[in-house]
């Protein structure tokens, strides 16, 4: 199959799981950035990330055996264990246990990382992890959301979905500065006024303001949205019924993406306000359906012929584009 989007996966904080989704003690596979690593949480709380590999023998840290079939491998205290032949790793990738041996390899022995860690961010309920080609540490870290914060009693559960994406994230970011895609491909009643936005180093922001037609009027509302580089992003929508999207994309492979939606309304929101909320976010997965057909199948180029009704997609390229660093 020909290269269809000719771009590097960018750098950046990605999601790769919701904290729930890991529990102490526990471990799972994962496969991002074109990397099969495994992620597990110590018997003290706190996430961790490696390559899948043991450098012993080979054996995928991430698949348990006999009591642990079917799930990942086991975690002893702080380190996971090789369901191989038991050698334990820590999180900084580092043996801490050969359990047969009198005389382990010098690597071990001295204490050396023989297993690649992660950098790993844990907040908003969210597991981030740092991906950069070149293995440069953060330049920019992931922000707090108040709303997202798993004691705010203000806020209600997240509900979650998620889509798999035949296409380089960059094409599903260019959605933000999209409008006019909304009548052609949602079905809005009419074409959008394009988003003005703002770019600031890692960050960019967007506001739009709406008009919602009701049984009972029009309603004013807005859409603010803004991203933490190309990975993580934030969609407030308000108007009709209060709502926080977390909207994290994260790369799989260059031309395979995954998208986490995390919705957040008002915990006290009353029957008709839930029937409407929940309304708001079957559009949202509507539409993400019906972008996934465009994705899957669209060309990228690299010089499209823009007119004056389309966004800002050259600030936002520009922007876009110093994440994007091929691998060495």
């Amino acid at each position: 199959m020909k290269t269809r989007v000719p771009l590097p996966m960018p750098y950046g904080w990605f999601q790769v799981l919701y904290s729930h989704e890991l529990v102490a003690g526990e471990s799972k596979p994962l496969e991002y950035f074109d990397t099969e690593l495994v992620i597990f949480r110590t018997e003290s709380g706190e996430a961790k990330v490696l390559d899948a590999y043991c450098p012993h023998m080979g054996a995928h840290l991430g698949y348990g055996i006999r009591d642990q079939a079917g799930g990942g491998s086991q975690v002893n205290g702080e380190s996971i264990v090789c369901p191989f032949h038991g050698w334990e790793y820590n999180g900084d990738g580092v043996c801490t246990k050969v359990p047969y041996a009198n005389n382990p390899p010098p690597k071990v022995a001295r204490c050396e990382k023989v297993i690649k860690n992660w950098q790993v961010r844990e907040l908003n309920q969210c597991i981030y992890v740092w991906y950069h080609p070149e293995g440069i540490e953060p330049t920019f870290e992931p922000e707090a959301i108040p709303e997202a914060a798993a004691d705010n009693a203000e806020w209600g559960e997240l509900k979650t979905y998620e889509w798999e994406i035949d296409t380089h994230m960059q094409e599903i970011g260019e959605n933000a500065v999209d409008s006019a895609h909304f009548f052609f491909v949602h079905g809005t009643a009419d074409v959008p006024t394009p988003t003005e936005m703002t770019f600031d180093e890692h960050k960019r922001y967007g506001f739009l303001e709406t008009e919602m037609h009701t049984p009972k009027g029009t309603v004013h509302g807005s859409i603010e949205n803004s991203s933490i580089g190309p990975g993580i992003a934030l969609v407030r929508f308000s108007g009709i019924c209060e709502t926080v999207l977390m909207a994290n994309i994260s790369p799989i492979a260059p031309e395979k993406s995954i998208a986490k939606y995390a919705f957040i309304q008002r915990a006290d929101a009353g029957k008709t306000a839930s029937r409407v909320g929940q309304a708001i976010i079957d559009d949202i997965r509507k539409q993400m359906d019906e972008d996934r057909i465009i994705w899957a199948h669209k060309r990228y180029l690299a010089k499209p012929m823009l007119c004056d009704g389309d966004g800002p997609f050259n600030r936002f390229r520009k922007w876009y584009g110093q994440f994007l660093i091929s691998a060495a």
